[in-house]
């Protein structure tokens, strides 16, 4: 799968903008130039928020599961661990960072947008912890932000639903913490992170390191764990129908086993 990362900035507010047509599915290698992006925004004392923005209409359709780093095939537990590893980096940043999401944000690409300290969203967003639906476990350290974001009633019956909920919902939920129209987005997202970036940049660093001191070390438990817990269902035939069923666009049969 090809992918493109790109950065600018404007003013003090330094912007990712990736991009893996059609659908935006995240690999190792696309969350690694995020991470070193994200890495080189926080040695740039210029910068003092970042936000990270997707090309097209989805913001990230979720893992590649079919592409040369896909998360199928005898090594694909492997690329998940690398996977993780890399969006572990872009959880162990200093600078606060909003995402933008313009549309959906399924399975890893909610880890994604989770991964941001704030959301902003389009009325087109869609957001789902799906999981469940392919016979595996969350990830993306999905147990650890989902509930921490929204609680832990309403994570536990999204992921273990795997509903499909609308910007509005989400906004309620308290998923995204800002709804703007489509064609405003961007704008919107630049205005939100001038509201933090016009500030005092040393102490926008205290403040964040204070409120999420701990959050880059659980997040990276948290992967260990769900690394675990999906090397295992991998193995399952649910598994393999959840996938087919994917790709084959039909609800799947699943049996225990």
């Amino acid at each position: 799968m090809s992918f493109e990362v790109s950065t600018q900035k404007h003013g003090h507010v330094g912007e990712i903008r990736f991009s893996a047509p059609p659908h935006n599915f995240a690999s190792s290698g696309m969350l690694c130039a995020i991470a070193d992006a994200i890495y080189e925004m926080d040695g740039d004392e210029e910068v003092r928020c970042i936000l990270l923005t997707a090309e097209g209409k989805v913001f990230c359709g979720g893992a590649d599961l079919a592409g040369a780093d896909a998360v199928q095939g005898a090594d694909g537990m492997s690329e998940i661990a690398l996977f993780y590893e890399n969006a572990a980096r872009i959880m162990n940043r200093k600078k606060v960072m909003i995402a933008a999401v313009q549309g959906a944000a399924i399975g890893a690409g909610l880890g994604l947008a989770l991964a941001a300290d704030f959301r902003i969203a389009s009325a087109a967003a869609r957001f789902s912890a799906n999981f469940v639906k392919l016979g595996f476990h969350p990830g993306f350290a999905i147990t650890y932000t989902l509930p921490r974001v929204i609680g832990e009633q309403k994570a536990a019956w999204l992921m273990l639903s795997g509903n499909r909920i609308k910007a509005q919902e989400a906004l309620n939920l308290g998923l995204i913490d800002r709804l703007a129209p489509a064609e405003n987005l961007l704008a919107e997202a630049l205005t939100m992170a001038g509201e933090i970036a016009c500030n005092a940049p040393l102490a926008l660093l205290a403040i964040r390191e204070t409120l999420a001191s701990e959050a880059g070390s659980k997040a990276a438990a948290t992967m260990r764990h769900e690394h675990a817990e999906q090397t295992k269902l991998k193995e399952t035939s649910d598994y393999a129908e959840g996938v087919a069923a994917v790709f084959e666009r039909r609800t799947a049969n699943f049996t225990g086993r």
